[in-house]
């Protein structure tokens, strides 16, 4: 496999989708604003997300792609288990749909004190979580396709939502009133039927031969649902962090959209290299383990820490300096206020320093998840977002709603180290000294740069994306030749 050519399809192809995304949040910040309307939608946008992680993209896909490759590809398993995730799904919808208004109170119960603003939130939820059933359909069959080294058609899939939900926002101004939350929740489930439609053909067409059969208890079966019930406490916790969090920022007018904004600028450099590094690895490094070729995990570890790292590094620093105009130029339009842009912007300025951290972290946990134990990564996420949610609540009374990115980043580090601690204990890491001594070089390189960045003016949009160039342009041929001859010795 080539690593870095399927690194780099991934991480383009991400970039893609977060582009597409950062219109679409353009567009919900002009027409909904940071207040009540983008409150509602984003709590219940955050429920078919927290499944999507759970049983779609999290949990399953790191079980089921390790097992998928020990049993040489076999189709009658990759069938039983897509029958018994199908069945899974529309019990799971059919429950929440009926308990929407408890789950809904549990989740942002500050929404109460503002009158309609908690009615609302249930319907537009019950309308929305009808995607989680095809948002975890996609992301199954898209393990699938990562299984046998196509990535890009799956990277892509989420730009497919944003695309419509642009086209939702766009139109805005033709809807009668009151209908815009709607419109956007039928926008988000019809974009999960057609992810099905369009992955389910590619995979017929390459003649995997999946489809839904009537699902059998076999041993396989056993296997993965022993597996994932362990794994699902370990999501399960960080699911209920998020939850915590969201809850604890509900009580603060603004927070949750103040928050959600912050981490999808904070999520956009992680979700081009961190995410696409992890995907790639799971597949690549389940095979060398398969062999018993440990040499090539340690190269494959070695090299993916040093190129991502190399371009993780300069967003660091850049984030870190350009956050207040950022958001300002990118958000502050329409119903956008210049409070609303500080606050996100000082919760910007602390959580982009868990990005190092969270990208060795998915090198270690891909590496746990690909050599089949599950109980690792579950129990370190356990403990460090125990501590997370901890501050969450520990620190809101005294500075409110920054209390969530002190949390992410103080577990973030947390979690790295435990995740580190056990891969090495087992042997399964072995960090070489010029990749250590080129990831130094690289953070002391954009330090210096973003403490020179620090004086520039950024006045107008044009200026911060020529800051933004120049910091490139200067950063990344110095960055790869510390790479070429330091990384690799």
């Amino acid at each position: 496999m080539k690593l870095g050519k399927h690194i780099f399809g991934v991480g383009a192809m991400t970039g893609v989708s977060r582009i597409f995304g950062f219109v679409r949040d353009m567009l919900i910040a002009r027409v909904l604003g940071a207040g009540r309307l983008s409150d509602v939608f984003l709590a219940a946008f955050k429920l078919p997300n927290l499944f999507r992680d759970l049983l779609g993209e999290g949990a399953l896909s790191a079980i089921f792609i390790p097992m998928y490759t020990d049993s040489k590809k076999d189709e009658g398993f990759a069938k039983n288990v897509f029958s018994w995730l199908a069945l899974g799904l529309l019990g799971i919808a059919i429950l929440f749909e009926i308990f929407m208004p408890l789950v809904i109170w549990i989740l942002a119960p500050g929404f109460d004190a503002d009158p309609g603003k908690m009615e609302l939130t249930v319907t537009i939820s019950r309308i929305m979580f009808i995607y989680v059933i095809f948002v975890c359909a996609a992301a199954f069959l898209s393990a699938v396709l990562n299984a046998f080294s196509r990535f890009l058609l799956a990277a892509f899939m989420p730009v497919l939502l944003n695309i419509m939900l642009i086209g939702a926002l766009l139109l805005s101004a033709f809807y009668a009133p009151g209908t815009i939350l709607y419109i956007m929740a039928a926008t988000v489930v019809l974009s999960g039927i057609i992810q099905v439609a369009v992955l389910w053909h590619r995979i017929r067409r390459r003649h995997f031969g999946l489809r839904l059969v009537i699902p059998k208890w076999t041993p396989g079966i056993k296997s993965i649902l022993k597996r994932l019930s362990i794994s699902i406490v370990g999501s399960g916790f960080y699911q209920i962090t998020i939850i915590v969090g969201t809850l604890v920022a509900s009580f603060q007018s603004g927070a949750v959209s103040w928050l959600y904004y912050c981490d999808r600028i904070v999520q956009l450099p992680f979700a081009m290299i961190g995410l696409a590094v992890g995907t790639v690895l799971m597949s690549s490094i389940s095979n060398a383990l398969a062999q018993k070729n440990m040499r090539s995990v340690y190269i494959q570890q070695n090299s993916s820490m040093r190129r991502s790292l190399m371009l993780l590094m300069p967003c660091v620093a850049g984030l870190f300096v350009l956050a207040h105009p950022i958001i300002k130029y990118l958000f502050e339009y329409g119903a956008w206020t210049a409070a609303s842009t500080q606050a996100v912007a000082i919760a910007i300025m602390i959580q982009v320093f868990v990005l190092p951290a969270m990208l060795i972290s998915q090198i270690y946990s891909k590496t746990l998840y690909a050599s089949q134990d599950v109980k690792t990564p579950v129990k370190t996420s356990m403990i460090s977002l125990g501590v997370a949610a901890a501050i969450y609540l520990g620190a809101f009374p005294a500075i409110g709603y920054l209390a969530i990115p002190v949390g992410i980043v103080v577990s973030g580090y947390l979690k790295n180290y435990l995740l580190g601690r056990a891969c090495r204990r087992r042997g399964l890491t072995k960090i070489y000294g010029g990749t250590m001594r080129a990831i130094f070089a690289f953070g002391a390189l954009a330090a210096l740069m973003g403490g020179a960045l620090w004086f520039v003016p950024i006045n107008s949009i044009w200026a911060l994306f020529a800051a933004i160039a120049g910091f490139g342009a200067i950063y990344l041929p110095a960055a790869f030749i510390i790479n070429r001859h330091i990384g690799t010795k």
